[in-house]
């Protein structure tokens, strides 16, 4: 960290400090996560990785500081993604990766092979200081590494690995021979032999980093494998479903069949994308462990024996179909997705016109039921003059009538004939009551 504010802050003169940006610290930090510790020749490595959640994560740092702090030694710090402590005589470094953490003991040599040949005694009898630590989650990669001075002696090759595995390559320009056979020994461990001609403790350190990242990385690539495995059976049965349904989509009929249909597609729809979602970040961390495994090995510059592959051939051969099997899996899950989604939309296309049609049949019976109403109101607006006209009619005969025989026209001066007046009413009281009933009419038609 720069300046005095120990924050990335830049100090300038006296006085005068530079805000750093929040991320500056980390960073220019970045760049020196994971240091190359210098290795002297002999050694011996045990290297272990664990996978983690984001909890077991933190119980993980919790339990080695624990660790650190009964033994009086300095717990990592918050946050830091390395911390190297010694116990007794070994050195313990951790790492904490994105999804794992590692462990690595690393054992003066001289101490741990009292015989002729390497990796004696076995792993297993060493492995008491990983007891010492708590189990933070799943073992996935362990490692028994073992760094000795080249004798140009090959026979006890045969009696360490398996011949039909091994692969062996010169590295660093020569300065030293890597091999190992990828397979679990009894322990359970993963044997590397590295064999030195003169490397420096610097480039001894860096080359053994490199390994055992390239053993770790290697392993956590092929976790994608059964996941793919996994996935490919749903895959065929999806296919073999839309490729049913979009037969079925060429002879189906009705707004009910075809409404049917498109659930069935939605649902297989939803449950690739399910599957899409769980699966995209085992794939693409597969993808990623697979570059930097390519990265170390093309790092460390290898040059074949003669006889043997290179850990990059050899990696190439067996890894290159289970790489591909996850490639595979991915491209299908996007295509079918793609074809599902273009089905669907086609399905979805018909429904909507099926909709449309019934829409239009459904309007044009309301329209003929309009007219028929209106029909049928006209003949009752008939039928209401008619009988409004009868009863007005029949009162005017009944006043007509009811003054004649009183008298009463005649006190008046005028003779009514009730007869005559009443015929006379009738296309007045006609006249006037469709008039009446046209006015309600087109009254309540402006206000509709």
């Amino acid at each position: 960290m720069d300046g005095a504010t120990g924050k990335g802050d830049l100090a300038i003169g006296e006085g005068h400090t530079l805000a750093a940006h929040p991320l500056r610290a980390a960073v220019l930090g970045e760049l020196h996560a994971r240091p190359f510790v210098a290795v002297e020749t002999p050694r011996r490595l045990l290297h272990a990785a664990f996978l983690l959640t984001p909890d077991t994560a933190k119980a993980d740092r919790a339990a080695l500081g624990a660790l650190c702090s009964s033994r009086g030694l300095p717990a990592p710090a918050p946050g830091v993604k390395h911390h190297q402590v010694a116990f007794g005589g070994a050195n313990l470094r951790w790492e904490s990766h994105a999804e794992f953490c590692t462990y690595t003991w690393d054992l003066p040599s001289c101490e741990v092979m009292p015989g002729p040949l390497p990796f004696q005694p076995a792993a297993a009898t060493l492995a008491s200081p990983f007891s010492e630590v708590a189990q933070p989650g799943p073992l996935l990669v362990a490692v028994d590494l073992h760094l000795i001075t080249d004798t140009a002696e090959d026979l006890f090759l045969d009696r360490v690995f398996d011949r039909a595995s091994l692969a062996r390559a010169d590295v660093n320009d020569g300065m030293a021979e890597i091999a190992t056979d990828f397979k679990a020994d009894p322990s359970g461990f993963v044997r590397i032999l590295v064999r030195d001609r003169g490397l420096s403790a610097e480039a001894a350190g860096a080359l053994v980093q490199r390994l055992l990242e390239t053993e770790t990385y290697r392993t956590l690539a092929l976790l994608g494998l059964p996941e793919a495995q996994r996935l490919a059976p749903g895959i065929s049965r999806i296919e073999t479903r839309l490729a049913d349904a979009a037969r079925e989509m060429t002879v189906t009929e009705g707004l009910s069949a075809n409404n049917k249909l498109l659930d069935e597609l939605v649902a297989l729809a939803a449950e690739l994308e399910a599957e899409t979602a769980a699966s995209l970040f085992r794939f693409g961390a597969s993808r990623a462990y697979l570059e930097i495994v390519k990265l170390r090995l093309n790092t460390i510059r290898e040059v074949p024996v003669p006889g043997f592959p290179t850990w990059q051939q050899f990696l190439d051969r067996r890894m290159a179909p289970a790489m591909r099997t996850c490639q595979a899996v991915e491209e299908r899950q996007e295509k079918i997705a793609r074809k599902l989604t273009n089905a669907a939309d086609l399905l979805r296309t018909r429904v909507d016109v099926e909709l449309q049609q019934q829409n239009r049949d459904l309007l044009g019976t309301m329209n003929e039921r309009t007219r028929l109403q209106l029909r049928l109101q006209r003949t009752v607006e008939g039928l209401s003059v008619a009988a409004i006209s009868y009863y007005v009619v029949s009162l005017v005969h009944y006043l007509a009538a009811g003054l004649h025989e009183s008298g009463t026209d005649r006190e008046l001066g005028v003779a009514l004939d009730p007869g005559l007046v009443t015929a006379l009413a009738v296309p007045v009281v006609v006249l006037a009551v469709w008039g009446v009933v046209r006015h309600i009419r087109n009254s309540h038609g402006g206000e509709e």
